[in-house]
């Protein structure tokens, strides 16, 4: 069995508890992380293991609402009190090389 993650819009635990019933490994969890950390407590909560975080940013600020808006927030500040929430896995992607065809 390949394990299956979705993310994007997830902003309740009824949203979760029907995909992960469907079938899905994991939800990743993007903007409303960051926009309302007690919803990520909760669902880390109800869904031990199976919820993990994604982190968009550029220059190291934490960005939200798809890339659009710039939060403030440091990333491994706001990496490191997640992972104390008890998230499964951080995808972190630096929005200003993303897409760029640079490489690394």
């Amino acid at each position: 069995e390949i394990p299956v993650q979705l993310g994007g819009g997830i902003r309740d635990l009824d949203t979760i508890e029907r995909y992960l019933d469907d079938g899905l490994s994991y939800i990743i969890i993007g903007t409303a992380a960051v926009k309302n950390p007690g919803f990520l407590a909760d669902a880390c909560s109800a869904f031990p293991g199976q919820i993990i975080v994604g982190i968009d940013a550029k220059d190291g600020k934490v960005a939200t609402d798809g890339w659009s808006k710039l939060s403030g927030h440091e990333v491994i500040d706001l990496a490191q009190k997640f992972e104390g929430y008890g998230v499964e896995a951080i995808i972190y992607t630096d929005i200003g090389r993303d897409g760029m065809m640079g490489g690394v």
